[in-house]
């Protein structure tokens, strides 16, 4: 549906396009916006602006209406400059992937694009070039629902790359819907990674009043120039505010709501670090230190593995196919680790055909144990393994990479069972 004749003539005698910022007046309520793309769910006389407040309002242009055009739209240009470096300051490389911390609204759309150039990010927080020389690259520009094995096993190497070529830390802003599984990628393939190499995203989109965007990448620079700790986090909000941040270890953390900035939560362990809004940090680990050692990208992974969820009533014959053609098979199981006892024997085949059958719970706090009811032990006997307190998604992760990098199922098995990156323990204290 298009706009009416009458209100497609107002615009037009206006000059107002898509992206200018109008001033309407509507009885007695004044709105200031810029104009949004007329849409088909939109009546023909209704214009939509987007506010200040990052917010969309759609207004009813009757012919008391008065709509003046206050400024022009802005023509989005790419960035790009060369930055001295600063002497004595660490050297910080982000590689870009998209997502919503590097993501505009296109006025001309109305959609959200992945942004063109990680050193926009870069230009937007000035004061980080205060704690460290910033390099930036973009090696995607994509949504993260659309990040693969194959981008998984690029960016591993590029970070190997920058960190042997001199970076002192790597910052990678990601989207959120599935940062948590390139964090375990990450976490594996780079296994004694000796710099810090943190993953970071946003709630909010750079362009609205209430994006997380600068204060994460500001917490992601502090923490890895001032930790003194290698490995693969994940940084974000740790609360609803703009006054605390949490580091979690990359193989623990899972996004736990849809909006929220303080979606991110470590599970079944505490945060590696929390900082606070004006860069005072506390470590809760005492992970490895920095280091020079060369680093080593293992980026082997293995397809023919797939994560599942157990439900009440779960019918073998549906998924026997997909048992018997998988190399590995993760199961989000109920409470422990368990699944119906019709399932059991399309376990025992799959395992007898050299499948690896890896149980983890749904409950996601606290450990599977197949040796408390029959049906586990019944579970373990047909081959399945547990793995802890492993994460669903870490364990489809690592399950992937270790057929890629062990000879036999039997060896396979071993090694999910061993821990690598943090993303295991036999033990729990009482406040994780």
């Amino acid at each position: 549906m298009s706009y009416s004749d009458s209100l497609s003539k107002l615009l037009g005698d206006l000059g107002a396009t898509e992206g200018s910022k109008l001033s309407v007046v509507n009885g007695d309520r004044t709105y200031v916006g810029t104009l949004m793309p007329h849409h088909e769910f939109s009546a023909p006389d209704i214009l939509i602006l987007k506010m200040k407040s990052g917010y969309n309002v759609g207004i009813r242009i009757g012919p008391e209406t008065k709509v003046e055009v206050l400024e022009a739209p802005v023509e989005r240009t790419k960035k790009e400059g060369e930055v001295e470096f600063k002497k004595g300051l660490p050297k910080l490389v982000l590689i870009g992937t998209g997502g919503t911390i590097a993501s505009y609204v296109d006025y001309r759309t109305g959609a959200v694009h992945p942004a063109l150039s990680t050193s926009d990010m870069v230009n937007a927080v000035p004061e980080i070039r205060d704690i460290a020389n910033i390099d930036a690259r973009v090696l995607f520009s994509i949504f993260s629902e659309n990040m693969n094995v194959e981008h998984w096993q690029k960016l591993a190497e590029a970070v190997a790359e920058e960190l042997n070529n001199g970076a002192d830390g790597i910052i990678i802003p990601h989207g959120t819907d599935t940062m948590g599984y390139t964090a375990a990628a990450l976490s594996f393939m780079l296994g004694d990674v000796s710099k810090p190499v943190v993953l970071v995203g946003a709630q909010r989109s750079s362009d609205r009043p209430s994006s997380d965007a600068s204060s994460n990448l500001m917490a992601c620079a502090r923490f890895c120039t001032k930790a003194d700790r290698a490995g693969v986090y994940v940084v974000m909000h740790d609360t609803s505010g703009d006054d605390s941040f949490a580091v979690h270890i990359g193989s623990r953390v899972r996004k736990m709501h849809t909006s929220r900035r303080d979606a991110f939560h470590s599970i079944n362990a505490a945060p590696a670090a929390h900082l606070d809004k004006d860069g005072k940090m506390v470590l809760n680990i005492d992970g490895p230190r920095v280091s020079d050692a060369k680093v080593v990208a293992k980026t082997g992974m293995e397809r023919a593995c797939v994560l599942l969820q157990y439900y009440p009533g779960m019918d073998p014959v549906l998924f026997e196919d997909i048992f018997m053609k998988s190399k590995g098979v993760v199961i989000s199981g109920s409470g422990l680790g368990h699944v119906n006892e019709n399932m059991i024997p399309l376990i025992r085949k799959a395992c007898d055909n050299g499948t690896v059958v890896v149980m983890t719970s749904q409950c996601l706090n606290g450990r599977t144990n197949l040796n408390v009811y029959n049906t586990g032990r019944d579970m373990l006997s047909a081959g399945a393994i547990t793995v802890l307190d492993m994460l669903p998604e870490t364990a489809y992760v690592k399950l992937m990479w270790a057929l890629a990098n062990t000879s036999t199922p039997e060896e396979a098995k071993e090694l999910m069972q061993t821990p690598l990156a943090g993303e295991m323990s036999d033990r729990r204290t009482i406040d994780v």
